[in-house]
């Protein structure tokens, strides 16, 4: 557990402050472009492989959500940071849940931004409890069948089954575009997780539909500009990480 007046900053921490001003800078200028405001977009600092200590002075410079990959490292980091983080803080599984950790993921995250399939969305809901999980539909962008997520075509009738589920309660839809792709083709994959949204909005009016989690390091502008809510950042933030853990 790290300790409250752990003292001396973590290395690094100038310059994450640095990195930080400018990401937030670059969001308000996006959303001022196309006539949004800046508060309308949440930046989740994607912490994956970044140790402890500098999600914790990421938190300390304002972060308030943070996107964790996997359980059982957001369970390590967890626990190392208990005691120490300002209010207010919301974690985010922005990675893939597997269903024999549903248990385990709903013990560490206020939010699962990686809904890819019916079956997750049964394991959630099997572990919910009494709780209402916020949860995300992750949507498969881009033609190779491998992708995880629901097809474009295939989000009506999940949905309609979804909803269905207690425990589940679906806040929007969230999609990471092919790493191959072009910013011309990650921008017309944005406008098209849009506009299925709309479409779903429209079908499903009493839905929740708040949230468009889209755009990384590489994209989040563009993403910005065709409407996200929510930009998972890491990189630009924190740096490049270790290769092996992506």
């Amino acid at each position: 557990m790290l300790s409250r007046d752990a003292g001396a900053p973590a290395a690094g921490a100038g310059e994450l402050a640095e990195r930080l001003e400018r990401v937030r800078a670059t969001i308000a200028a996006a959303a001022l472009r196309v006539g949004r405001q800046p508060e309308d977009v949440t930046l989740v600092a994607a912490t994956k492989t970044v140790p402890a200590p500098l999600v914790y002075q990421a938190a300390l410079l304002g972060v308030r959500h943070f996107g964790e990959n996997y359980v059982q490292e957001a369970a390590a980091k967890r626990s190392a940071l208990q005691g120490t983080l300002p209010p207010g803080v919301c974690w985010h599984l922005i990675g893939h849940l597997q269903t024999n950790k549903a248990a385990a993921a709903l013990e560490l995250f206020d939010i699962i931004e990686t809904a890819d399939s019916f079956r997750v969305a049964q394991a959630i809901s099997r572990r919910a409890g009494a709780r209402a999980v916020p949860v995300l539909l992750e949507v498969a962008l881009g033609e190779a069948p491998e992708r995880l997520g629901f097809r474009p075509d295939e989000l009506e009738r999940a949905v309609a089954a979804v909803r269905e589920l207690p425990g589940v309660a679906v806040q929007g839809l969230m999609a990471v575009p092919p790493p191959e792709a072009s910013l011309h083709e990650v921008r017309r994959l944005f406008r098209r997780l849009r506009e299925l949204r709309g479409q779903l909005a429209s079908t499903y009016p009493d839905q929740d539909w708040r949230h468009l989690s889209m755009g990384m390091s590489g994209d989040y502008e563009v993403a910005i500009e065709e409407g996200a809510t929510m930009v998972r950042i890491g990189r630009a933030i924190f740096g490049e990480r270790p290769s092996k853990q992506g």
